[in-house]
C-alpha cells in the first residue's frame, strides 16, 4: 500500500479512551513501518495513549499512518469489522464474488470460529482482483488464526500482522476505488469510524444499515 501523507481531522480522540486497544502505543507501532513523518510525531513515553499519538497523526494530516496504526491497534474482530465497512460502501454490487467475501468477513466477525474463517479464505481467493477491497476484508478474517494451508496439511501460522496489514489494504483501497480526488475526506471518515470502534461503537453512521 501506499505511504504517502493524506489530510486528516484533529484533535478527535485525546479526550475519550480507545477501550477496545488495549496495547501500549509503543508496541502498535513496532508492528508496522511509520512514514518519517509520522515518526516524527512518536516517542517513546509510556504516558503517550493510543488516543494521544492518533492525534498527533491526525493533526499533522498523516491520515495513512493513521489508518495503519488503528488496523494494527485494534483486536482482529473490530479490525476486520472495520474493513468490512469500507468495503460494503464501495463493493461492486453486479459481483457475486465480493458480496460472498464480505458476507464472509462478516459472518466471521459474528462467529470467529475456524469453520468461518475457512469460508472467508475461500471467499476470498475467489474474488481474484487484488485491487478489491471486499478480497482483503475477508483474507483480514482468513488470516486472524488457524492456519494458512488445507486442513489435511501441516499447520501454516499466519504471521502476526497479516490481518492488520489486509485491513489496511481494504480501507486504502477503498478510499480510492471511486473518485480517487475524494481519497482524503473518505481517509478521515475511515478513522472516525474506527475511532468509533474503538470506542465500543460499531463505526456505522446515521442512515446506514449495513
Amino acid at each position: 500500500m501506499a505511504s504517502s501523507s493524506s489530510s486528516a481531522s484533529g484533535p478527535i480522540t485525546a479526550d475519550t479512551p480507545l477501550i477496545k486497544i488495549t496495547k501500549p502505543t509503543a508496541e502498535i507501532c513496532a508492528l508496522f513501518p511509520l512514514s518519517p513523518e509520522g515518526r516524527a510525531q512518536f516517542d517513546p513515553d509510556p504516558a503517550l495513549s493510543p488516543a494521544a499519538f492518533l492525534d498527533r497523526l491526525c493533526g499533522e494530516g498523516l491520515a495513512i499512518d493513521a489508518i495503519r496504526f488503528m488496523a494494527h491497534g485494534l483486536p482482529s474482530r473490530e479490525a476486520v469489522w472495520w474493513a468490512c465497512l469500507a468495503a460494503r460502501a464501495v463493493a461492486d454490487a453486479t459481483s457475486a464474488e465480493e458480496t460472498s467475501a464480505i458476507e464472509a468477513a462478516e459472518a466471521w466477525v459474528y462467529h470467529p470460529d475456524e469453520d468461518h474463517r475457512r469460508t472467508a479464505m475461500v471467499a476470498a481467493e475467489a474474488v481474484g482482483n487484488n485491487e478489491s477491497p471486499a478480497r482483503w476484508a475477508a483474507a483480514a478474517a482468513a488470516w486472524s488464526g488457524g492456519s494458512l494451508a488445507p486442513p489435511e496439511a501441516p499447520v501454516v501460522p499466519p504471521g502476526e500482522t497479516l490481518t492488520a496489514q489486509a485491513v489496511t489494504g481494504a480501507v486504502l483501497l477503498a478510499a480510492v476505488r471511486r473518485e480517487p480526488e475524494r481519497a482524503p475526506e473518505r481517509h478521515r471518515r475511515a478513522i472516525a469510524q474506527a475511532v468509533d470502534i474503538a470506542r465500543g461503537g460499531t463505526g456505522r453512521q446515521a442512515g446506514e444499515s449495513h
